[in-house]
């Protein structure tokens, strides 16, 4: 379950939580009967619940991406945001933006590239454009070589390149933030842990050492 609290409907706050809940969960309470139509708990609704100050700018930046009056293509956009989630290690932030990929008609082959596309031909040269950019601010923390920003600037506008990193940007915010609290498809424990040792075993051995006194 989230690390936070989820704010029940019977709790939130009227203005911008419901009218959110209802838009989504219909009169289902999403805490008591969870669910959302693209098969999610829906708990990332309900944990940033808590603050709806918070929900209501994380919503107006959803809005922001998908408004017409953007000039980035929005295939280029999902790549930017599906690769944030894939090199994040959030699977939900992955996983709805390939569906994201598929409602806008882009072909299976491509989206199950996305974790390979470096060696991939799938991809047009302004998608790996995309893609490589999109590596360097996600991967690298916005170390984009001289040589690669200047192929982006000349197949770009300057409104599309910052429209391309603002969202890449936020949606790595929103990966980072989903698995921090364990929220939606991102409530999972950590796989990197120790695995026990067999019974018997000595320390010692596995350093190539003798035991030394304390």
């Amino acid at each position: 379950m989230p690390r936070l609290r989820e704010v029940p409907r019977a709790e939130a706050e009227e203005k911008t939580v419901l009218a959110l809940y209802a838009m989504l969960f219909g009169d289902r309470d999403p805490v008591a009967e969870p669910g959302t139509a693209t098969g999610t708990p829906g708990d990332w609704w309900t944990v940033f619940a808590n603050s709806p100050a918070t929900l209501k700018h994380a919503a107006q930046g959803f809005a922001y991406y998908r408004s017409p009056e953007r000039k980035l293509d929005p295939v280029l956009r999902e790549l930017g945001q599906t690769w944030a989630g894939w090199a994040t290690g959030s699977q939900f932030v992955f996983s709805q933006h390939c569906k994201s990929l598929r409602g806008l008609a882009v072909p299976e082959e491509k989206i199950e590239s996305i974790p390979t596309w470096q060696t991939s031909d799938a991809f047009s040269a302004r998608e790996r454009l995309v893609l490589a950019y999109s590596d360097r601010l996600v991967t690298h923390a916005g170390r984009v070589p001289d040589a690669l920003f200047a192929q982006v600037k000349a197949e770009f506008s300057d409104e599309e390149i910052l429209e391309l990193t603002y969202i890449t940007c936020l949606y790595q915010m929103h990966a980072v933030m989903s698995r921090a609290l364990r929220t939606e498809f991102d409530d999972r424990d950590d796989p990197i842990t120790e695995v026990p040792a067999p019974e018997g075993f000595d320390a010692m051995d596995f350093l190539g050492g003798e035991r030394r006194g304390r």
